[in-house]
């Protein structure tokens, strides 16, 4: 055992993480979400999709300006130690490792499964489901729960024993996901201008009024967070990156232009397929199938499940280093054990059992709260969260809106402490990216609710909870020394 990684990956390796981590699911049916939250007003959705990607783009690129400078362990927990101080980068870190990857990662495993089923029941309808397809089967069926979990112990399986393997397995399903969303942008495009279904979505007022533009914005913007998110775990792999200061900032921007462009063509392009009302109620499906006919509208279904694999592959590759980048400091729990790196693998394989254990616990809440309904009897993907009850929230977008609360602290600090650089890089970029993470925050709580505070609950704890087991490392540590 050692506790050093390897340089292992290139540069496409890590545009890849970045692209391939940022599309995933999102894309695909978050743009039905925010159709459903606009109320088919394709104008307000497309300036939704832009703030997205345009406070994504600013966050980037102000850490593109810190990866050429700070390189250790894991790149986020880095700036946050480096800006603000250890404390506060141990307890991005602890954040990271215990709420953001994991449960990001449990989510994607079941919209893996999900989407899988989907496509076998497409093709073979017969095919037997205990609980029928008409009644949520591909949804919260015992078939799709343990799709998910498989999904997960591979994704696990493959980033403990053979890092280089998962790093080949992003690379591909990067571009394996990038087809079905190139051909509908061009094609979409191509063929709602002829048929003047495309003009017609954009001119057409929204199907209700609910609310006031600003409201609804805000909730569509929150909604894209999800989509967007996902680029920062690339820096997880900055200490096994080739060259990291000169390729990692490269990764991040350039993977960053990619994700914009695809999702605002992707979006442009869905809407020559179908009108608002069909896209409203049946999804990105009924534009592929209008266009390529129904057997390629169904392999939609198969990419979209290979596009959530690959994303979920590399929230793996983050939560298998999770612990680790704590541990590596000296902090947290158990960090002789926790900062060890196998000699033949070159993982931290105590820190990836760790991960997996915790996607286990997140992806068992999601199912009972998110899924299932065994707090309210009815669930958030039905279209209503019900705030009401007790500890019931949306583990794929409030821990997404919590790192960018996190991120503003580092960027007030990194203008502070920054010398020598442009004034772009110096103050427009952070301050833009601030300016970008408190909006996000606003709009979480607009479109959210009650479900912050008892998300905020969860998060106090898991926070204190990691303030109790580092303060008993460091006692322990003291005493040693002494």
């Amino acid at each position: 055992m050692n506790n050093k990684l390897e340089r292992k990956y290139g540069l496409f390796t890590a545009i890849c993480m970045v692209v391939g981590i940022v599309i995933g699911s999102g894309v695909f049916f978050k743009a039905q979400t925010i159709l459903q939250i606009t109320n088919g007003d394709m104008p307000l959705g497309v300036i939704a999709w832009l703030i997205g990607g345009a406070i994504m783009l600013a966050c980037i690129l102000t850490f593109a300006g810190m990866s050429q400078k700070y390189e250790k362990v894991n790149g986020i927990v880095d700036y946050a130690e480096a800006t603000v101080g250890p404390k506060y980068g141990y307890y991005m870190g602890w954040f990271l490792s215990t709420i953001y990857y994991p449960s990001l990662t449990a989510a994607l495993a079941w919209l893996s499964a999900r989407y899988t089923l989907v496509f076998l029941t497409t093709m073979f309808p017969n095919m037997p489901l205990l609980i029928h397809i008409n009644e949520g089967g591909v949804v919260v069926g015992p078939e799709c729960i343990a799709l998910m979990l498989f999904y997960l112990c591979c994704s696990y399986a493959v980033n403990a024993l053979s890092p280089k393997l998962a790093g080949k397995i992003q690379a591909s399903t990067t571009v394996i996901k990038l087809i079905p969303l190139g051909v509908m942008a061009i094609v979409g495009i191509i063929a709602g201008l002829a048929s003047g279904q495309l003009t017609e979505n954009f001119v057409a007022p929204p199907l209700a009024v609910v609310g006031s533009k600003g409201s609804i914005l805000f909730a569509a913007v929150c909604a894209t967070s999800f989509a967007y998110e996902g680029w920062i775990i690339a820096t997880t792999i900055n200490s096994e990156l080739k060259d990291s200061k000169r390729n990692l900032p490269k990764a991040l921007t350039v993977g960053g232009i990619i994700v914009i462009a695809t999702y605002l063509l992707y979006y442009i392009g869905v809407t020559g397929g179908a009108s608002n009302a069909e896209l409203i109620e049946k999804g990105a499906t009924i534009a592929f199938t209008n266009i390529f006919g129904n057997v390629i509208g169904n392999i939609l279904n198969l990419f979209i499940a290979i596009s959530c694999i690959g994303t979920m592959n590399g929230l793996m590759l983050a939560c298998c280093r999770g612990v680790y980048s704590v541990a590596a400091r000296g902090k947290g729990p158990a960090t002789h054990m926790f900062s060890r790196v196998d000699e033949h693998t070159n993982m931290p394989n105590n820190s990836a059992v760790m991960g997996l254990l915790l996607c286990g616990f997140w992806g068992l809440y999601f199912y009972l709260s998110n899924l299932a309904g065994t707090w309210s009897h009815k669930t958030v993907f039905t279209g209503t969260i019900f705030e009401s009850v007790p500890f019931l929230f949306d583990p794929t977008e409030l821990p997404i809106i919590t790192i960018y609360a996190l991120y503003i602290p580092v960027f007030i600090q990194w203008i502070r402490k920054q010398k020598g650089t442009s004034v772009w890089q110096h103050y427009i970029l952070p301050i833009l990216a601030i300016c970008g993470s408190v909006f996000m925050v606003i709009a979480c709580l607009v479109s959210h609710g009650m479900g912050c505070f008892w998300y905020l609950i969860v998060f106090a704890f898991v926070m204190v909870l990691g303030g109790l087991l580092n303060r008993r490392t460091q006692r322990t540590v003291r005493a040693a020394g002494a």
